[in-house]
């Protein structure tokens, strides 16, 4: 049986991974698969909607999967992948990479994931062979894991947005699962966004955008600025297509800024994965005046060893007038019209 093709979305949160992913999963033979190392506990576990809008129970394509994973264990797969993938863990994972070891060690859990991605691959892939599943996990290590599993043909698309764009945006309040959800994605300080972006996107490079290991890894990742995809969203996306080896027909944007969304099957993520219709795609620079001077220096600071290698300026751009201090929390636009990042 010939391998399963994952594209791996890596990288740090709020850079647009799920447009891309959502946008993607528009593709014929792509499949937006979602953060799939959420499935076991906010898929399975606590039921959340699925990117077609049922509960994943309810969902027919997640029901035949799951009836391939009978003999797992959810619940103890969560928490083990929450404690092999900590972030106290890097370092140790970064040096057996480097010395042509499995950056993540193995364990048995592992076979329950590689079924995942084949059960996938067995039941929304049309064509299993030219079928690629799009992964939005983000997480370096767990796109480590995925690249040492069997039958998984893993590529790494780096999508990285600008670290005081990220940081802005992680201070909305926005509902787990939409609007109906009571419950909030975390909100974590700029201080904490700001180095969890530096650390995520410097592992990434560390792990893929060198020099490959062997051949088998030679051409395997391409990074991807979300500043670049919402400049030529079309453009972007056929080179997406072409990395891993599609043809970007039937790309489903009727305007240069705006894209045609279905309903996808992406079993968790942002809220904004369940936007379907003509959604606008523009860049998203409310934080260029909402960042206070404070934050924006604070973000800076902690990431300017990383911003010319990405290409971000230090300076924010002329122009702008930055809040005196961090703005109240802004409302999620909630027109389906309106811009989308994920």
């Amino acid at each position: 049986m010939s391998a399963v093709r994952v594209l791996y979305l890596a990288g740090s949160g709020r850079s647009g991974s799920t447009l891309v992913t959502t946008v993607l999963g528009q593709l014929p033979g792509f499949f937006a698969a979602g953060e799939l190392r959420y499935l076991w506990r906010r898929g399975i576990l606590e039921n959340r909607p699925c990117g077609c809008g049922s509960p994943l129970a309810d969902c027919p394509l997640w029901t035949r999967v799951r009836a391939d994973l009978i003999t797992a264990d959810p619940a103890g797969i969560a928490a083990r992948l929450a404690e092999r993938l900590r972030l106290r863990g890097l370092p140790a994972l970064l040096r057996r990479h480097r010395r042509g070891q499995p950056p993540v060690p193995g364990h048995p859990d592992d076979t329950h994931l590689a079924r995942l991605y084949a059960s996938i691959a067995e039941h929304a892939l049309p064509d299993r062979a030219s079928g690629v599943i799009v992964d939005s996990s983000k997480l370096p290590p767990y796109g480590a894991l995925l690249g040492s599993l069997p039958g998984i043909d893993l590529y790494v698309l780096h999508v990285v947005r600008d670290p005081r764009a990220t940081a802005y945006s992680w201070r909305r309040r926005r509902p787990l699962d939409g609007r109906a959800d009571d419950r909030l994605m975390s909100r974590p300080p700029v201080w904490k966004a700001a180095l969890l972006w530096l650390v995520w996107n410097t592992a990434t490079v560390r792990l893929w955008g060198g020099r490959p290991v062997d051949d088998s890894t030679a051409g395997r990742y391409l990074r991807v600025r979300y500043e670049d995809f919402v400049a030529d969203p079309a453009g972007t996306t056929a080179k997406i297509a072409l990395f891993v080896g599609a043809t970007p027909d039937d790309l489903p944007f009727p305007t240069p800024d705006t894209v045609r969304l279905t309903p996808t099957h992406s079993a968790a993520g942002n809220p904004s994965r369940h936007r379907t219709g003509v959604v606008g795609v523009v860049a998203d620079t409310e934080w260029l005046s909402g960042l206070s001077t404070r934050a924006y220096a604070v973000v800076t600071g902690l990431t300017g060893v990383a911003l010319s290698r990405f290409g971000y300026p230090l300076r924010r751009p002329t122009g702008t007038s930055p809040a005196a201090t961090f703005p109240p929390d802004p409302v999620v636009p909630s027109s389906p019209a309106t811009r989308q990042e994920g």
